[in-house]
C-alpha cells in the first residue's frame, strides 16, 4: 500500500507538470504532439524490449495490450481535438470525470464492489472538477464537450485493461513498454490528422528542446506510476487521487501565474474535489 501511494504522488507531480507546460505552451505548439514524439524516441525502445522479453505472455496480457492500445489512440485523438476547441482549463477536468465511469466498469465485468462511501467520494471529486470545467466555458466551447467526453470513455477503457495486464507485467520497464505501444500508436494517429487538416507532418510551432524533453518524461512514466500503484488498489481509486494533480496545478495557476479569473469559484471547486478526495481516501485507506 505505501509503494502505491508514493506512486500515485509520484505520477501527480508529474501530472501537475504537464498540465503547466500545456497552458504554457499554448495550442500552435500542441504539445501532446511534442511529449509522444520524445517519448517515442527515448523511452519507448527500452520500454517495448522489456515488454518483449520479461513479460508474461498469454492471451490475456495480448488482449489487453489490444484494448489499451486502441483506447488509447481514442484517447489522444480525442483529447487532441477537444484541446483545439477548448482551453485545458476546461476540457482536462472533464476528462478526468472518469472514476465514476471506472468504478462501473470495474464492477460489472469483474466483479469489484465499492462502498457507498466510496460511491459518494468519488461522486463529490467529480462533482468539483465540473466545477473547474464551469470557470472556464465559454459559448464557442460547445464542440469540446464530445470530444472531452469521449477522451474520459477511452481513459475507462485503457485504466480497466491496464489493471488487468499488471499481473502480467512484472517490471516497470515492462509496464513502459506495455503503454509504450498505445503511445506510438497515438502518435502516428494524430499526426495522420495533422497532416490531413494542415498539409504538415508536425505542428505550426515548435516547442523548446528542453520542455519537449520535461514533457516526454513525465507523459510516459507518470503513467508507468499509475499502472504500478494499481497492482494494490482499485483502479477507479487510483485514478481519483491522481486528480490531486488538478487541484495543485489549479493553484499554482492563480498564485505564480496570475489566473485570477474566476478564481473564487474556481478555488470551491478544488476545495470540492480534495474533500471528495479526503473522504475516499478514509473509506478506502
Amino acid at each position: 500500500m505505501n509503494t502505491a501511494l508514493l506512486a500515485i504522488a509520484g505520477s501527480v507531480a508529474m501530472h501537475v507538470a504537464w498540465n503547466l507546460l500545456v497552458r504554457q505552451q499554448g495550442t500552435k505548439t500542441r504539445l501532446l504532439w511534442w511529449a509522444l514524439a520524445t517519448h517515442c524516441l527515448i523511452l519507448a525502445p527500452w520500454g517495448v524490449y522489456a515488454l518483449v522479453t520479461q513479460a508474461h505472455w498469454g492471451p490475456q496480457l495480448t488482449t489487453a495490450l489490444l484494448v489499451s492500445s486502441l483506447a488509447n489512440v481514442a484517447y489522444f485523438v480525442a483529447l487532441d481535438r477537444a484541446y483545439h476547441r477548448a482551453p485545458v482549463a476546461l476540457v482536462y477536468p472533464i476528462v478526468r470525470s472518469s472514476p465514476i465511469l471506472i468504478a462501473i466498469w470495474s464492477m460489472l465485468f469483474f466483479g469489484e464492489s465499492f462502498g457507498i462511501g466510496a460511491w459518494l467520494a468519488m461522486l463529490l471529486s467529480v462533482a468539483g472538477l465540473i466545477l473547474l470545467a464551469s470557470t472556464a466555458w465559454r459559448n464557442d466551447a460547445n464542440a469540446a464537450l464530445p470530444w472531452a467526453l469521449a477522451a474520459a470513455l477511452a481513459t475507462s477503457a485503457y485504466s480497466l485493461s491496464d489493471k488487468a495486464a499488471a499481473k502480467f507485467l512484472p517490471t516497470l520497464s515492462s509496464v513502459l513498454g506495455f503503454i509504450s505501444v498505445g503511445y506510438a500508436l497515438s502518435f502516428i494517429a494524430i499526426t495522420v490528422l495533422l497532416r490531413r487538416e494542415h498539409g504538415r507532418w508536425y505542428p505550426e510551432r515548435r516547442a523548446p528542446l528542453l520542455i519537449m524533453l520535461f514533457a516526454g518524461l513525465c507523459i510516459g512514466l507518470a503513467y508507468v506510476l499509475v499502472i504500478h500503484a494499481m497492482r494494490n488498489m482499485p483502479a477507479a481509486v487510483v485514478v481519483a487521487f491522481t486528480n490531486a494533480g488538478i487541484v495543485i496545478a489549479g493553484v499554482l495557476s492563480i498564485l505564480m501565474f496570475h489566473e485570477r479569473q474566476h478564481w473564487k469559484q474556481r478555488l470551491i471547486g478544488m476545495v470540492v474535489v480534495m474533500l471528495g478526495l479526503i473522504v475516499l481516501a478514509i473509506v478506502q485507506i
